[in-house]
């Protein structure tokens, strides 16, 4: 079948553009194998990060017609048949997103990762990728433990516990499509993080309290987290680093008050005034979560400008009316944190 590439190439130091090359290919070939002939038989000038072929290293992930996958593992029909199912379903954008209207030749367009400047075509430095991974300090540390006369021994049930996060191959897919990354330099990212679970979940570990308290730490750690759930769909390896974040800040909830800060009071003051009333009395919620219930005064006149607006506008809520089936919603609610602290870590 005859292919059109369209690859968005670049150095450091230029801005990029788009250059254009045709293809005879099977089905079947990945994209990587598209990449190979294009540098072996048209332009031996392109550069891209290539290793194992085989879904293992990670070294191959850069965005593919706009998400960040693996090119040894999207092939040209799959990826063929997922463009034009997007183009069925959003056909006035169809012409930039599958096929050219005047051709049925597919057109695939691929670009460097996100999140990490460019130093040549495909190839991205991962500088900070690997910095913020290291900040979360992503090693079982028994430190505070006697040195055993043997090895730390786990049941399978303990060690079940780590098979998903232990899939992780650092390929950045998910890093390169973290909106929080992108508007928060301080995030340290779903790939990050997702590690950071394995620690809190890792029984050999001697460090838990003190992680608890570092990933919870302003908008760096968990609570940079916009829950977007890309990273979670672009994962090659069904990973989920979005809900491992849920679970970090779950174990936060746990063994943090609503006055350690605002993220932990943010989260345990939505649900109260859920349970209490079915949804959110809005004007609770600002006095409880910025307010801190009158005990922060310069969160309370940070509220009045917001207020002033909103009364002139007509949008301040002045009454509160309970939403109907409360009582259930309440009883929902208690029933999954019944669930929560009844499973182990």
């Amino acid at each position: 079948m005859q292919v059109i590439f369209k690859v968005v190439r670049q150095t450091a130091d230029s801005a990029p553009h788009i250059q254009t090359y045709e293809l005879d290919v099977e089905p079947g070939n990945t994209i990587l194998d598209c990449l190979n002939r294009i540098k072996w038989e048209q332009d031996g000038t392109l550069a891209y990060r290539k290793n194992c072929r085989n879904t293992i290293c990670g070294s191959c992930s850069m965005r593919i017609n706009g998400r960040s996958a693996l090119a040894c593992k999207e092939n040209v029909g799959s990826e063929a048949a997922r463009l034009q199912a997007i183009a069925a379903n959003h056909a006035e954008s169809s012409s930039e997103l599958a096929n050219d209207s005047s051709s049925d030749i597919p057109v695939f367009t691929i670009a460097p990762m996100g999140n990490m400047p460019v130093i040549k075509d495909l190839v991205v430095d991962m500088q900070s990728f690997w910095d913020n991974l290291q900040a979360v300090d992503p090693y079982v540390s028994t430190e505070a433990r006697a040195v055993p006369e043997r090895e730390f021994l786990q049941t399978p049930e303990e060690r079940d516990r780590l098979n998903q996060v232990g899939n992780c191959i650092l390929c950045g897919a998910c890093y390169s499509e973290c909106n929080a990354r992108e508007v928060n330099p301080e995030f340290v990212g779903p790939h990050a993080l997702a590690k950071a679970y394995r620690m809190l979940a890792d029984n050999r570990d001697s460090r838990t309290e003190e992680r608890i308290e570092e990933y919870a730490e302003g908008t760096k750690g968990a609570w940079g987290c916009t829950r977007c759930y890309y990273c979670n769909s672009v994962c090659p390896m069904e990973v989920a680093p979005m809900d491992q974040i849920g679970k970090i800040k779950q174990e936060i909830l746990d063994r943090q008050d609503d006055q350690v800060g605002r993220p932990v009071r943010h989260r345990k003051v939505l649900v109260e005034l859920v349970k209490e009333g079915g949804w959110i009395d809005e004007r609770k919620f600002g006095l409880r979560v910025v307010g801190n219930s009158f005990r922060d005064w310069r969160g309370i006149l940070s509220l009045g400008p917001l207020g002033l607006r909103m009364l002139a506008k007509g949008k301040f809520p002045l009454g509160f009316e309970p939403s109907a089936g409360t009582t259930e919603i309440r009883a929902l609610i208690e029933a999954v944190q019944a669930i929560e602290e009844s499973e182990p870590l």
